[in-house]
């Protein structure tokens, strides 16, 4: 990377959230490469905050925080309200990080178990953050959540996914795998499976 003056991105949102034990170590602790590294964070994962767009971006380049920094100055702001929620979530106590953590820690439990229980249907354990790709029984997994959308429901109820595809730079990668985020409760979780199930059981362009 120093050699040939590459930069590292380090986008360290999720380090409160990750599952192995192991220690977090930042990106802005690698020795040598110090004015090559730019740290992304964020409020909106930590304190399930999304769309307030509130973070920080951190770099010992000076040259860089000073690029940045004419970018800051077009945009003004974040908006107001935005602001004090974020000021206002850096002052919980550490008990929330810890709660949060362990919830997650369950939830994805039951997602994944639930996954795998799914004829067809298998998903890795994820080892951070609060979501996971799985592999699916069916042809397209873009056209299968759309189907899922426009022309399933049981009982009343669809469940809603990502098409995996667009997480990959390799053409043809995750044609046949969602991402699924396990930021619902337990309960709700255990319902979306079970829907899930009965959509796969339904879906024309299943493959077995």
């Amino acid at each position: 990377m120093k050699k040939y003056d590459l930069y590292l991105f380090s986008d360290e949102v999720y380090r409160e959230f990750i599952y192995t034990g192991s220690p977090y170590i930042s990106a802005c602790h690698l020795e040598g490469i110090e004015q090559n590294v730019v740290l992304i964070d964020s409020v909106s994962k930590r304190y399930s905050e999304c769309g307030i767009r509130i973070g920080a971006l951190i770099t010992k380049n000076e040259a860089v925080r000073k690029t940045v920094l004419k970018f800051c100055q077009a945009r003004l702001s974040p908006p107001l309200i935005g602001q004090i929620a974020a000021e206002a979530s850096l002052d919980v106590p550490e008990s929330y990080e810890r709660d949060i953590y362990d919830e997650y820690v369950e939830r994805r439990k039951c997602l994944i178990d639930g996954l795998n229980r799914i004829p067809g249907v298998y998903s890795p354990i994820p080892m951070g953050a609060f979501y996971t790709v799985a592999k699916l029984p069916v042809d397209d997994s873009e056209k299968f959540c759309a189907w899922c959308l426009s022309e399933f429901n049981y009982e009343g109820e669809t469940v809603m996914m990502a098409p995996a595809a667009g997480f990959y730079t390799t053409p043809g990668s995750g044609k046949n795998e969602v991402r699924i985020a396990y930021v619902l409760k337990k309960d709700d979780l255990i319902r979306a499976l079970f829907i899930l199930r009965k959509a796969l059981e339904a879906y024309p362009g299943r493959i077995d």
